[in-house]
């Protein structure tokens, strides 16, 4: 599976009725296409795929398909309970989509031969290929993922755990099971502060929330770095990523709903984040604001 540019991962939209809002919903991820996403991931992390119901993450992945056109490939989000991932795969391979992102396993810790299993039946579930995301309670040595390269359907491999070098033991593990076709991705909270990083062990490809939310910023950072042009890239770091990381740290789950906020303050009515996540304050807000404006700035 190729990917040539952005990973992106749009918002689900609710409305006042917290309603998935499906036309909210598709002008998101056409205008995230239109950007130059290289890759739709919805009904993830940023989606709130832990919030969503089965019939709720069905209806996302099918508008998201039908927004994205086959214009680029659309990933969807299944994990969590084992019933629940195997829906949702099924769902996702009904309405169209071209993967699967293997999200962590509910609650329960696991040795790896567990966490082998469980994404062995979730590839099972349906024909689509899927992606590991190495996280929270699915965090996976070397040699499992060894073993799961010897899959044909496990095509990827998403690190959220952010130790540079098992990852690195990792993408040198896969590469020693001869599978030339696999994607890394970096998908740590706000990938691009540690992505410099992340291509030196062979990590090229990395998600990015900021792109839901402001898409030209992520656009100036990503030519940057693709480019090679150091002095640019870290000044869009420094001018825009670092003050967006130091007001998502100030409460857990900002990651998204930061994202959401931002969207609102752009005009897009988005709806609030679901519990357990909270939305900013207002004065949280209107450091976003100055956020956005800095990073629009730097254009």
């Amino acid at each position: 599976m190729n990917f040539d540019g952005i990973l992106f991962f749009p918002v689900t939209p609710f409305d006042s009725a917290d309603r998935v809002e499906t036309d909210l919903l598709t002008q998101h991820v056409s205008k995230g296409v239109d950007a130059g996403a290289g890759g739709v991931f919805p009904a993830c992390g940023t989606g709130e795929f832990h919030a969503l119901s089965a019939a709720e993450s069905a209806l996302v992945v099918r508008t998201a398909v039908d927004a994205v056109a086959g214009r680029v490939p659309v990933i969807a989000g299944a994990g969590g309970p084992l019933g629940h991932a195997v829906e949702v795969a099924r769902s996702a391979a009904d309405a169209g989509a071209d993967g699967l992102l293997v999200l962590p396993p509910y609650l329960v810790g696991a040795p790896q031969r567990g966490l082998i299993a469980y994404v062995e039946a979730i590839a099972a579930a349906s024909d689509l290929p899927v992606i590991v995301y190495h996280r929270g309670s699915a965090a996976f040595t070397a040699e499992s993922i060894r073993t799961l390269a010897g899959n044909p359907k496990v095509v990827g491999f998403k690190d959220g755990v952010g130790d540079i070098g098992a990852t690195q033991l990792i993408v040198r593990a896969v590469a020693d099971a001869g599978r030339e076709d696999f994607a890394f991705f970096n998908g740590l909270l706000t990938a691009e502060l540690t992505q410099g990083a992340y291509r030196g062990i062979g990590v090229p490809l990395y998600s990015s929330a900021a792109f839901a939310m402001i898409p030209e910023v992520a656009n100036a950072y990503y030519r940057a770095y693709i480019d090679g042009d150091e002095a640019r890239r870290l000044a869009i770091l420094d001018g825009f990523y670092a003050p967006l990381v130091a007001l998502r740290d100030e409460t857990p789950g900002f990651g998204v709903s930061l994202i959401k906020a931002g969207l609102r303050l752009e005009g897009l009515p988005v709806g609030s984040v679901r519990a357990p996540l909270v939305d900013p304050n207002p004065v949280q807000e209107a450091r976003l604001s100055e956020i956005l404006a800095a990073g629009r700035a730097l254009l």
